[in-house]
Order: structure tokens, then C-alpha cells, then sequence
């Protein structure tokens, strides 16, 4: 078995991922590495699952009842949780979301409906990126269709990278919101944060960051980002699907209006108006996602346990010898930094003429699981003239075996399309 420093002891983990034992056509050993898609789950998180139905399901809040109040301790516990993994100054800047997508969302209806400094208009400007997800895309073009606002992008290099030689121009004093992705889940770009959001300070602007692609896999640290909001997604980080995170500045999130209007969210409702609770929960309308909240609290309690710092470092590891395998593949090209250094856990390709999709189903046929397609960032395949990707990637429980098996995987594909 191929040997690299830095690695976790992925033997001992993957016994806790009872998924990862499964076998697929006719007895094929599953090789996951779909991970930017939705991660596996340890039996730590399907056990606080479990237990919170079988032993305190509630709803939180409202009740007086012994499993009202256990129900609201273990929500408002995972609340914590979320707090102190992101060094948010804190809890009560931690607002639930379903996934990352709504907090997006959440971020650009508050700026359209809120008054100045912060509302958004026919005379000003959003700047987001070519690399985004389409849940950092599509709500800011919403909202630009909405308030007549002008919207703006950094385009990209050749080799995948942000091109910022333009950024005074692109960031004007005429921004509003910058939003960008810290780890491109197409691409697997890390982008140069410091950078925009010094830009992005210099004019007044705020900025948003979608964490969805880090937040599972390096330290992530809200305060030290200087952002004004981060949004990230509890299952691509072993939670479960059904809950999201928007952090939000405590000042941001006291002057800026809600998002969904309904129970819980507010402070006094008459027939003619009504005035809102305080944050966090004046953005959590409804019944909030409770099991999946806890679900999301054991996760981080899973990885926390780990060390975030050893996760980073593994999947470097991980990811260099990918690079390393993948470019020996005759006619395949990485879409994105060709170079472990910078850059996430994830590898978009091509190989040859060979359609991604049939690359995919191919190495399905052999039990390896990979995704295809434009990832929901079909800009950037745009940008480099690609119908679509193959994209593979790894997480803690990830190994050398996994990859060595891909690019077996790949020799396949090439042998089969002859």
C-alpha cells in the first residue's frame, strides 16, 4: 500500500462510515469520491440521529414540557457548536438554514429589501465571480433583475485562478455586496481572500463568502476572514442534508430585515403590524430543521475530535498524489490549477474526446463513484470551451487505494472507448 506523510489513520476512520463497507455490481468494492457532493456519515452522526427521534423529538421554543426543553437545549447546543468552530464572537450570529443555497439567498434578499447604508439599488453594484457555484450566481442576478443593480465579475485564468489585475475597476465605490467561493467546487481553486476583501473594505462594500467546500476541510475562522457574512452546508462536512449555516456580524444582522416572515421570529404580532426577535431567530421562521441541526452538531463534534488542522493536512496529501497519478493518465487534463499547492480537495478533467458521462458511468460499472457534468458552475465549462467534467473528490476517509483504483478506473475507460 502506497505510503505519504501527513496521512490520518484512514483504516480506523473508515470504520466509522459504515457506508463506505457497502459492495456495488456484483460485488465491487465502492470507491467514494463524489465528497464535494455530499459527504459520507459516521455512525457518530447516525446515532445522534437516532437518539434525538427515538429519545427528545420536540419542537424547540415553545413548550414547557420536559422534551420541549431538551429538544431546545440540544438545538441551541448545536448552535454552540457551529459557533465555536467558526470563532464567531457569537452564538447569536449563527443563524440554521436548510443549506447553503438559502443562506445565499438570505444574504441577498436582506440587502434588497433593507433601507441605507446596506440596500441594494439601480444605482449600485454587485460583484461575484465566474468560478461561483449557481447558488452564488443565480440569487444575485435575481436580485440585480429586481433593483435595476449592475452586475459584475472576476473572470479567470487559463490555469483556473481568479484574474484580479482589474480589481479596482471591477470593485468601484459603487459596490454594494461582494460574494466569492473560497474553495471552488469545480475548479478547486482556493481564492485569495485577503486580497478582495481589502478591495471590498477600501469602498465600503460588504462581502459574503461561500464556504460550502472549506468549511469540511481546513480550519475555518470567520473573524480572521474579515468577512460580513459566511455560508457553508452541514452534509458536505459528515451532517446531515436539511441544515445550513449563515454567520452573519451581530451589527449586520440587527439592522437588516428578515428574509422569511412566520412563528418564532417574531417579538409582537397585531392584525396591523408586527415587530421581530432579536437575532439569531428573527431569520429563522417556522419550525426550524431540529434532528438535522443535532445531526449537524455530532459532525462537528466528529471532526473537531480529528482536528481540522490533520484533516487539511491529509487531504494535501491526498490530493497531491492524485495530481501526481492523474497527469500520467495519457489525454486527460485537469480544468483548474494543475498543482496541489492552492487548491482543494476536488480534480476536474477531461480525457480526450471520451464524454464525461460516459467516463462516469464507465468507472460506476467498476464501483467508483465520481460526478459528472458542470457541477452547477457551468460558467467556468463555458470559460473553457467543455461540455463537462469529470470530477473526483476525496475527504478524511480517503486513500491511496482510492486513487490508484480511479486511475486503473481511467485506463479502463480509455481501453473501452478504444
Amino acid at each position: 500500500m502506497t505510503q505519504l506523510p501527513g496521512l490520518l489513520d484512514t483504516e480506523a476512520i473508515r470504520k466509522d462510515f459504515p457506508i463506505l463497507d457497502r459492495q456495488v455490481h456484483d460485488g465491487r468494492k465502492l470507491v467514494y469520491l463524489d465528497n464535494a457532493a455530499t459527504s459520507q456519515k459516521p455512525r457518530q452522526v447516525l446515532d445522534a440521529l437516532g437518539e434525538y427521534y427515538e429519545r427528545y423529538n420536540a419542537n424547540v421554543h415553545r413548550g414547557v414540557h420536559v422534551l420541549a426543553e431538551e429538544a431546545t437545549a440540544l438545538y441551541e447546543g448545536a448552535r454552540d457548536k457551529v459557533a465555536e468552530f467558526v470563532n464567531a464572537p457569537s452564538r447569536d450570529e449563527v443563524i440554521f438554514t436548510k443549506n447553503a443555497s438559502e443562506s445565499l439567498n438570505l444574504v441577498a434578499n436582506m440587502l434588497g429589501w433593507a433601507d441605507e447604508p446596506y440596500r441594494v439599488d439601480h444605482e449600485t453594484e454587485i460583484v461575484i465571480t465566474e468560478m461561483e457555484h449557481h447558488s452564488n450566481i443565480v440569487p444575485w442576478q435575481l436580485l440585480a433583475q429586481r433593483t435595476g443593480a449592475k452586475l459584475k465579475w472576476f473572470g479567470l485564468t487559463d490555469d483556473g485562478r481568479l484574474d484580479l489585475s482589474n480589481i479596482d475597476e471591477i470593485i468601484t465605490e459603487k459596490t454594494k455586496i461582494v460574494s466569492f467561493v473560497l474553495v471552488s467546487n469545480i475548479l478547486g481553486t482556493v481564492n485569495p481572500v485577503e486580497a478582495i476583501v481589502r478591495r471590498a473594505q477600501e469602498v465600503g462594500a460588504l462581502v459574503c463568502i461561500d464556504a460550502s467546500q472549506a468549511a469540511p476541510h481546513m480550519p475555518l475562522d470567520v473573524q480572521a476572514l474579515q468577512a460580513d457574512f459566511v455560508a457553508f452546508t452541514g452534509h458536505k462536512m459528515c451532517g446531515p442534508t436539511g441544515i445550513g449555516v449563515l454567520w452573519g456580524r451581530q451589527e449586520l444582522l440587527e439592522d437588516l430585515p428578515p428574509f422569511l416572515g412566520g412563528g418564532e421570529m417574531i417579538e409582537t404580532v397585531s392584525m396591523s403590524s408586527s415587530t421581530y426577535a432579536p437575532a439569531p431567530h428573527k431569520f429563522e421562521a417556522g419550525t426550524p430543521p431540529i434532528a438535522q441541526a443535532v445531526g449537524l452538531g455530532a459532525a462537528i463534534d466528529y471532526l473537531s475530535a480529528i482536528g481540522m488542522d490533520k484533516i487539511l493536512a491529509h487531504e494535501h496529501a491526498i490530493t497531491e498524489y492524485a495530481v501526481k497519478r492523474l497527469l500520467e493518465v495519457p489525454d486527460l487534463r485537469i480544468i483548474g490549477p494543475a498543482s496541489a499547492e492552492d487548491r482543494g480537495a476536488a480534480i476536474s478533467f477531461t480525457l480526450g474526446d471520451i464524454h464525461p458521462h460516459d467516463v462516469g458511468q464507465v468507472l460506476d460499472e467498476q464501483g467508483i463513484a465520481v460526478r459528472v457534468g458542470h457541477h452547477c458552475a457551468r460558467p467556468v465549462c463555458l470559460r473553457y470551451g467543455i461540455p463537462a467534467t469529470t470530477r473526483a473528490s476525496f475527504y478524511l476517509y480517503s486513500t491511496p487505494a482510492d486513487i490508484d483504483a480511479l486511475v486503473d478506473g481511467l485506463e479502463h475507460v480509455r481501453n473501452f472507448f478504444g
